[in-house]
C-alpha cells in the first residue's frame, strides 16, 4: 500500500540539518558566545544525530514511520471489522463504529499535518535568497 511505501522512505529521513562550516549566509562556524553547548546558546546535543540526550529519543524520519504504520494499523482493524460486520459474524457492531471513527480521525490528522509540512514548503521555497 502506499502508506507502507511512506513509512519506509521517511526512516531515510536526516534527524538534523547539516551545514557546512563556512560558506553559508549568516554562519560564521566559530565557537564565539553563542556556540553549542555554551551559556545562553542553543541546548546541547549531537547535532549528527540530533540526539539530545534524552533516552529512547528518535529522529523524525523514525517518528513519521511509526506515525504512518500506526495508521496502517488502524485503517487494517477498522477493514477486517468491516468485514466481519459484512458476513455477519461480529457481535458488537459498535466495536466497527468505533474503529472506523478512529481511522477516520487518524487519516484527517495526517492528511492536516501533510498539508502544514507542504505549506511550509511552499514557503521556504519561495523565500528569496
Amino acid at each position: 500500500m502506499a502508506i507502507s511505501a511512506i513509512a519506509a522512505a521517511a526512516v531515510q529521513l536526516p534527524t538534523a540539518p547539516t551545514l557546512p562550516a563556512t560558506g553559508q549566509i549568516g554562519w560564521s562556524g566559530g565557537t564565539g558566545p553563542t556556540a553549542i553547548g555554551q551559556a545562553g546558546s542553543i541546548p546541547a546535543g549531537d547535532i549528527a544525530t540530533g540526539a539530545t540526550g534524552a533516552t529512547g529519543s528518535q529522529g523524525f524520519g523514525q517518528t513519521l514511520a511509526n506515525a504512518l504504520e500506526g495508521l496502517q494499523a488502524t485503517q487494517t482493524k477498522a477493514d477486517n471489522l468491516a468485514v466481519q460486520a459484512a458476513t455477519g459474524d461480529l457481535t458488537n457492531v459498535h466495536d466497527y463504529m468505533i474503529a472506523a471513527t478512529e481511522a477516520s480521525l487518524a487519516t484527517e490528522l495526517t492528511v492536516a499535518v501533510r498539508n502544514k509540512a507542504v505549506e511550509a514548503f511552499n514557503s521556504i521555497m519561495s523565500m528569496a535568497v
